[in-house]
């Protein structure tokens, strides 16, 4: 059954708790939020187990979109003034007007392959978008990196990537990056004509990055406009060590600096307008649901 419930105020969002260093909690009471982005003045982000997409205006947050057994990760906006979901449950990129109603959503690339497990976004300056598919649950390592052309075709571009999460775009558009989360490390290629993609290497190993002191899961990646990649993650344990951090490095892969939320779980992220503050989707719960968690505010030192 498809639910909309645009309009409905969710929870006030005015920064009701401040943490040490001037992190504020933009909402506290976020299930499983991800996968965020700021656009036209609103932070956008999806809540996995409400199946949401939820707006925040600066003042509180709204569900803009919902349907139920979605299960998104991510949201986006397209040049055709459209937003996109990952619903990862459904095995589906949603599709939504810019006032919030659903439209047809995409199962499958032109050739037929199915979209198993869409994750995450990221745009290029063509007007189309990278999305990573994690793939099968287990050992099976079948995830794929898909682009949707401005024109709506969507073609197949990497496969056999493991646990495919999190990507972004090089600020001169010549480098895409993609997470495997269960291989706790990032892939680099080199971008070509039409958004092909080749060369595939490695390009950091959280685990050396971090002196291997317990298994880091990369989670979302991005990219401020000096080049330098924050990176979240989250962990299988609450008491993890190094949980909690975002990881920024530079086009190297040299550990830069840390952020450092109250929240054991830190997936993703998104930058404000000026880059002064950066937006954390967060968990609490990291192992069922509501997965209640948390949206931060946090300076950008």
């Amino acid at each position: 059954m498809k639910i909309h419930l645009s309009g409905l105020v969710l929870a006030v969002a005015v920064a009701c708790e401040a943490h040490a260093g001037g992190t504020q909690i933009v909402n506290p009471d976020a299930h499983f939020p991800e996968g965020p982005i700021w656009y036209h003045g609103k932070l956008y982000y999806v809540e996995y187990d409400r199946n949401s997409v939820t707006a925040w205006d600066g003042h509180e947050n709204k569900i803009f979109w919902s349907q139920k057994g979605c299960g998104p990760s991510a949201v986006i906006p397209t040049a055709q003034g459209e937003f996109l979901t990952t619903c990862y449950d459904s095995n589906s990129i949603g599709r939504i007007s810019a006032d919030g109603r659903t439209l047809p959503p995409y199962t499958e690339d032109k050739a037929g392959n199915k979209l198993v497990g869409p994750n995450d976004f990221a745009p290029d300056v063509h007007g189309g978008i990278y999305f990573t598919a994690s793939g099968h649950p287990g050992k099976a390592i079948d995830g794929k990196v898909f682009y949707l052309a401005a024109d709506g075709t969507i073609e197949q571009k990497a496969d056999n990537v493991e646990s495919a999460n999190g990507v972004a775009v090089s600020k001169d558009g010549k480098i895409l990056y993609v997470i495997e989360t269960e291989g706790h490390r990032l892939l680099e290629f080199n971008i070509g004509p039409k958004g092909s993609l080749s060369d595939r290497r490695l390009f950091l190993n959280l685990d050396d990055l971090t002196h291997n002191v317990g298994h880091i899961y990369p989670d979302g990646v991005k990219i401020d406009s000096h080049g330098e990649l924050y990176i979240g993650q989250n962990p299988r344990d609450i008491h993890a060590p190094l949980a909690g951090i975002i990881f920024v490095v530079n086009a190297d892969g040299k550990l830069l600096r840390e952020l450092t939320l109250p929240s054991p779980g830190v997936p993703n992220l998104a930058f404000s307008p000026d880059e002064k503050t950066v937006y954390v989707t967060a968990l609490d719960q990291l192992d069922k649901s509501p997965y209640q968690g948390k949206v931060y505010s946090v300076p950008n030192h």
